[in-house]
């Protein structure tokens, strides 16, 4: 598929599963969440309504571990019906804990993308949902902050969130490609707004962000790895 990247000078870049790993780390802790639950429900009902709770509370929380971990707590109480242990629900505070100060893993290629994207003087900006000071937090440990012009931590990745922030940073549609893990995110709102974007599929997905075959229209690349970034630009 030939798409001309000819024009494009700004290039956003998510950052979970993009440039650092994040999802394996919650799927390790709803494991270690439904073991601590299992003398109420199997581990595939505790996912479900795990997910469920997600779900509902997104507009309340937002994305994140924070929110992830306050709706693990809520479903515990409802799991048990109310009869769910402090030390239990400790041992669920501490899951979350453990997941904000885990190392930042990043993945392979992203500091020589970066690196080389920068000497050949394109924009880069992270745009990224999830909890402000966990995001600030890793991007610091990442040691990546150097290459990046801004870093937009968004509540939601729709197209109206891409547009307003494109507008108030004065970036065209055209001079702007976006690169990401999940296509609901970081590939498709981007494509409706007449923008480019690149996927790059991360190994595990939450289901909150997969996309029926039906809702996609294509107008991307997708890539194996970051470094084929290089080719296409």
């Amino acid at each position: 598929m030939e798409i001309d990247y000819s024009k494009v000078k700004v290039v956003g870049f998510d950052a979970d599963d993009t440039l650092w790993v994040n999802e394996t780390y919650f799927r390790e802790a709803e494991h270690e969440f439904a073991r601590l639950l299992s003398g109420y429900e199997t581990e595939n009902k505790i996912d479900q309504e795990l997910f469920k709770t997600e779900i509902k509370n997104l507009d309340i929380y937002g994305y994140g571990i924070k929110g992830f971990m306050l709706s693990m707590m809520e479903s515990a109480i409802d799991l048990s019906n109310g009869r769910i242990d402090a030390k239990v629900m400790t041992k669920i505070i501490d899951l979350g804990k453990k997941m904000l100060n885990h190392p930042v893993e990043l993945l392979d290629g992203v500091e020589e993308v970066l690196k080389s994207l920068s000497e050949r003087n394109y924009r880069l900006i992270v745009l990224t949902k999830g909890d402000l000071l966990d995001q600030e937090r890793k991007l610091e440990k990442s040691g990546l902050s150097d290459y990046f012009h801004h870093v937009e931590v968004l509540s939601d990745k729709k197209v109206s969130n891409y547009k307003n922030l494109l507008d108030h940073l004065e970036i065209p549609e055209e001079e702007f490609l976006m690169i990401g893990n999940s296509l609901k995110s970081d590939v498709l709102p981007i494509i409706e707004l007449g923008a480019h974007a690149i996927h790059v599929p991360f190994h595990t997905t939450w289901a909150h962000e997969t996309v029926r075959d039906e809702d996609n229209n294509g107008g991307y690349h997708t890539i194996d790895s970051l470094k084929e970034v290089l080719d296409l630009l």
